[in-house]
């Protein structure tokens, strides 16, 4: 399809270039203007005119204000970046609240992932007895816990703790955890020992909350 009505640069459809900038602003990976031109049904030259008029608005040219992103070619493609100067900004956003402390909730969460590596989700909220989808997220976001495979019967995903966990925790390696075992009731032996699948038995058993 053609464009009829002139954008205010080079003469580009301004319903051209809000819909590219709209998909850049989505995708993961560089995207080609080939790519572009097929996916909109337009000329590839006249998408790669509207990058090319896209970065020089996003780099302020025209007297039009630098945004905080800027569009740049990488690996054959197109893709929307921070810009550079942005950095300790963005990552002073990203990082926000990463040195709080843990809710109790994420904190139990986080020891019966620790005392049953490798283990689902289901079974977290078994053991705590409510949903744990939240808390997970926080884990992972945190990057104390990452996903390892998963479960073969169930094909549930598992998680594990992270070196960052371990160095959180102040401990050399995972076998470093204290034992529990004391802290359990007594005849509470099938929920620290030697369950399938679990990475050690000093294992995690009912967590009273």
């Amino acid at each position: 399809m053609r464009h009829e009505a002139e954008g205010p640069g080079n003469g580009t459809a301004p319903e051209l270039l809000t819909a590219l900038e709209a998909i850049l602003m989505v995708t993961d990976r560089p995207v080609g203007a080939h790519e572009l031109a097929e996916g909109l049904g337009v000329e590839e030259a006249e998408v790669s005119a509207a990058l090319e008029e896209l970065a020089a608005d996003f780099d302020g040219h025209r007297g039009a204000r630098a945004r905080g992103f800027r569009l740049a070619r990488a690996a054959g493609g197109w893709r929307i970046y921070t810009r550079a100067e942005q950095h300790d900004a963005v990552a002073g956003f990203l990082t926000a609240g990463q040195s709080a402390k843990l809710s109790q909730a994420a904190l139990e969460t986080l020891a019966i992932i620790a005392y049953r590596q490798p283990v689902t989700r289901a079974r977290v909220s078994a053991i705590r007895g409510v949903n744990v989808d939240g808390v997970v997220r926080t884990l992972l976001m945190r990057g104390l816990i990452v996903e390892s495979g998963t479960e073969e019967l169930t094909g549930a995903v598992r998680f594990v703790t992270t070196p960052a966990f371990l160095e959180a925790a102040g401990l050399g390696r995972i076998e470093d955890l204290p034992d529990i075992a004391p802290f359990l009731p007594e005849g509470d032996e099938a929920n620290r020992t030697g369950e399938a699948g679990a990475g050690s038995e000093r294992e995690f058993g009912i967590i009273d909350v």
